[in-house]
């Protein structure tokens, strides 16, 4: 007779080294949810995820009946479904401002990242992430937090970019980003961030 896993109400199917998934579990840390977080080799995923996700892909995100298997979705779930602390803004405006903000970070640096992960045209595309990185630096001297005082959902999708770039061999200019470097200081000393690191992901930076 085979063993049945017995999982809690929440579970959390996770590629630890994801970057997609670092940024859900940033938010499950932040909001101190209790989850079983699985780490699952994406080249072998487990059968148990085909059950929940068609595309059986990481992550997934189970909770009792419900499966979700984008990471957005899941983040503005949770977001909702645990409200603190907030991390959308409570106004319509601010929201769909917030959620623009995340758009851009998918196609301005999520895209450039992917591409470095999978050793695609990598001396340009890393030339290219350092630039909009050093070009977008001031941005960060303006508030403590991305574009807000508060930490945020923004914060959970850029924070998991920016502790990549060590691993990628992006070194930013102190002189330059020092905005940037700041602001990686805080959002990394973060107990929620410490939290949300997986054994690969705390072996990213020395």
């Amino acid at each position: 007779m085979g063993v049945v896993t017995k999982r809690s109400s929440m579970t959390f199917f996770s590629d630890p080294g994801s970057h997609y998934s670092h940024r859900v579990r940033i938010v499950l840390a932040e909001k101190g949810v209790a989850v079983d977080i699985v780490d699952v080799d994406p080249d072998n995923p487990l059968d148990e995820i085909a059950e929940h996700n068609p595309y059986n892909t990481l992550p997934t995100l189970v909770d009792r009946e419900l499966s979700l298997y984008e990471p957005n979705i899941m983040m503005e779930y949770l977001d909702e479904r645990f409200p603190h602390p907030p991390l959308l803004p409570v106004y319509p405006v601010a929201r769909a401002q917030a959620r623009l903000m995340m758009y851009r970070i998918q196609n301005d640096w999520c895209s450039l990242l992917d591409k470095l992960i999978e050793g695609r045209e990598a001396s340009k595309t890393r030339k290219e992430f350092r630039e909009s990185l050093i070009a977008t630096s001031p941005i960060f001297s303006e508030k403590p937090f991305f574009m807000s005082d508060e930490f945020t959902i923004m914060d959970c999708c850029v924070a998991p970019i920016l502790w990549r770039l060590d691993s990628l061999d992006i070194e930013l200019p102190e002189k330059q980003c020092k905005p940037l470097l700041k602001y990686m200081e805080r959002i990394f000393a973060r107990e929620s961030f410490k939290a949300s690191l997986s054994d690969i992901e705390a072996d990213m930076r020395s």
